[in-house]
């Protein structure tokens, strides 16, 4: 199967579990991998900035990486981040990482150092000239503080082979049109947030990799799909119960807004690592009154 059908879909940018005294919960990691695959996401994505990676050790993302390839036993496919704004450094982490089990690299564009365009297009040769895994572009200038064009992206997607598509965070709807528009065949575009993800489908998208999935995949899963079925009228049912989810879950802070979620439905401790803190007491009161009244809970 080729990766873009094989990454159709709903994918979870997995969470990283901490016990109270700040270490990984590796229990919770696997409870909450049995529960987003039993529930009916594509894929896995682990790694990514919804799993904390600023704040853990290169020994530490090796370790969750061994654990979560093992844990998901191919049942579903595994995608994992690297990336970062030192290239030789991700061309270290691109041949150190234990990657036997993924199929993809999700690769952040550089953030911090806001190089122009082209040191974007060449930071990306290079990874993809060096990778043992094809590579998911990932454009999210909120965090990065440099927006990856349309242009370059789509130099990218032609110039290599082993770039093989775009995880889009921009928010730019021209951008993405753009993109999907003049695109190579072969080169899969995915939606990078969850409130845009159903029109972004209708406008072409093969999916989202999801934060909201983490807590609600059947819901989740459920509306992409649809959508992927042009059945948008079911679609934007589901997704209308998302919305108000939404808000509440990106309110403060990612992933604090989604672990306050799974923290409700007791998958997980409410620990996050420095600088990153729990959401406020108002926002957690906010969302157990939600999640003791949504209908979410009951698809």
């Amino acid at each position: 199967m080729e990766i873009k059908e094989l990454l159709r879909g709903t994918g979870v940018a997995i969470i990283t579990p901490f016990k109270e005294n700040g270490d990984i919960d590796f229990d919770s990691l696997g409870n909450l991998i049995e529960y987003i695959i039993e529930n009916g996401i594509e894929y896995i994505v682990s790694l990514g900035t919804t799993g904390e990676t600023p704040v853990l050790s290169k020994r530490e993302k090796i370790d969750i990486v061994n654990f979560t390839g093992t844990a998901i036993s191919k049942r579903v496919p595994l995608v994992v981040g690297i990336g970062g704004n030192n290239t030789r450094e991700v061309l270290e982490d691109l041949q150190d990482f234990p990657l036997q089990e993924a199929v993809a690299i999700l690769s952040t564009s550089p953030y911090y150092s806001r190089p122009s365009q082209e040191g974007l297009f060449l930071h990306y040769m290079e990874l993809a000239q060096a990778s043992p895994k094809p590579i998911l572009l990932y454009n999210v200038p909120s965090r990065t503080g440099r927006n990856l064009d349309a242009d370059t992206v789509l130099r990218l997607a032609k110039a290599s082979d082993n770039i093989i598509g775009i995880k889009e965070a921009g928010g730019d709807f021209s951008q993405c049109i753009r993109i999907l528009k003049d695109c190579p065949s072969h080169f899969m575009v995915v939606s990078g947030d969850d409130a845009l993800a159903m029109p972004q489908i209708a406008c072409g998208m093969t999916g989202v990799i999801s934060v909201a999935a983490n807590a609600f995949p059947k819901a989740m899963s459920r509306m992409v799909q649809h959508a992927l079925n042009s059945n948008f009228e079911e679609a934007k049912e589901v997704n209308d119960l998302l919305s108000d989810a939404y808000d509440l879950m990106f309110e403060e802070n990612n992933p604090a807004g989604v672990k306050a979620f799974l923290t409700e439905q007791k998958l997980i401790k409410n620990v996050l690592r420095l600088p990153v803190s729990p959401v406020s007491t108002n926002l957690q009161h906010r969302i157990r009154t939600f999640m003791g009244e949504s209908k979410l809970v009951h698809l």
